[in-house]
């Protein structure tokens, strides 16, 4: 089958079922590709999971060999909600088509992300008519709060995990989402990684495998 968005696949290994999905959403400038390495450390204890990472649907402006899900050479907050509802819709459309190729529920999907691919994983997991197994974000934030809490219609429970030294997404970020979740009554866990920067490190990726093996 041809998706809407071009994606790189991590199969199980011959002969295993597909019994889950993680949906792994990269950063500003990134692709599927490289969030995909993510699946090196995990794909061994998750060996009926299908790991799936699209491209964005736009060619980055600041790097053309990679892609966005929203634009920021525009910094006005109005402009880049309408563009992350634009990627919304575009990753529905895409999330159907891996629920109905693969038989997949709702609740036998983790979406992931990391930066731009996190603020997108929290929105999707939000806004959603079901819930999904999980919420794994990686140095994100919410997009715009208020728009959020207008539109959130279920609970998915939720870990973010952000670099303590990381410059380019501040990590008062994560802890200004933790109160929204608290606020908002959706279970919520939070690790703030020490020396750490706008990066996924290993022992976030430990971190981050250890809570999707509780929720998958």
């Amino acid at each position: 089958m041809k998706f809407c968005l071009d994606a790189t696949f991590v199969q199980p290994d011959k002969g295993k079922d597909i019994n889950n999905a993680i949906i792994l959403l990269h950063g500003y400038g990134g692709d599927g590709k490289d969030i995909s390495m993510l699946s090196l450390n995990w794909k061994r204890h998750l060996p009926n999971t299908i790991f799936i990472c699209p491209n964005g649907h736009e060619r980055c402006p600041i790097n053309p060999s990679g892609f966005q899900w929203f634009d920021l050479t525009n910094d006005d907050p109005k402009y880049i909600l309408e563009e992350s509802i634009k990627a919304e819709k575009k990753l529905n459309t895409f999330i159907d088509e891996i629920k109905n190729e693969f038989k997949l529920e709702n609740k036998k999907i983790c979406l992931s992300g990391f930066s731009q691919g996190c603020m997108m994983s929290i929105n999707l997991g939000l806004i959603s008519n079901q819930e999904y197994s999980c919420i794994v974000g990686f140095s994100g934030k919410i997009i715009n709060q208020n728009d959020l809490k207008s539109r959130k219609k279920v609970s998915t429970n939720t870990l973010l995990i952000h670099g303590e030294a990381d410059q380019v997404v501040s990590p008062n970020f994560m802890l200004e989402a933790k109160d929204f979740f608290i606020r908002n009554n959706i279970e919520i866990k939070t690790h703030l990684i020490k020396n750490c920067d706008h990066h996924i490190p290993m022992e976030a990726s430990s971190i981050a495998l250890e809570y999707i093996l509780k929720k998958i």
